[in-house]
């Protein structure tokens, strides 16, 4: 398995795709927040690389999120 670095750096690289938002992250709480970039525009393909990354689709947000990259 890769190393947690390697992951993230698939994971904004996928999210890069869709968007390049002036502040693209938020971390509290042990949650790693993916700011301004929207679910539904993202391929199925990609959401489901995004989820074995470790980051999940929080409907009423309307963003991505994990608990795998957040503070320590």
């Amino acid at each position: 398995r890769k190393m947690k670095m390697d992951d993230l750096i698939e994971a904004l690289t996928i999210f890069r795709k869709y968007g390049n938002p002036k502040y693209p992250t938020r971390c509290e709480h042990d949650e790693l927040t993916i700011c301004g970039i929207e679910p539904r525009t993202i391929s199925e393909d990609d959401t489901k690389k995004l989820e074995k990354l470790g980051f999940f689709i929080v409907k009423d947000e309307e963003c991505f999120k994990s608990f795998r990259f957040g503070s320590a």
